[in-house]
């Protein structure tokens, strides 16, 4: 079994500020998880974009996966209402 390596950007660390510690816990823990299984049944591939959604109670994990590197980045961590402005 191959390991992507997750790369999370510069941008979600300030995100995740905002963000009760003990939510951010679980929100690091599925992060994490990415790395063996980048595409979970409960991820969703957005349309329009080469992005995936995963869910996290009210937060929201967008990422993108790109298979030949195996890289899966992390683009935007956020509350289910404004992580898609």
């Amino acid at each position: 079994m191959e390991y992507y390596r997750v790369i999370v950007k510069k941008s979600v660390s300030k995100d995740l500020k905002k963000i009760s510690k003990k939510d951010v816990k679980r929100i690091i823990f599925a992060i994490q998880a990415l790395a063996s299984d980048p595409r979970p049944p409960q991820a969703i591939k957005l349309s329009g974009e080469d992005r995936y959604r995963l869910r996290k109670e009210n937060y929201r994990i967008l990422y993108s996966i790109a298979d030949e590197i195996l890289t899966v980045c992390v683009v935007k961590v956020g509350n289910r209402r404004d992580v898609y402005r």
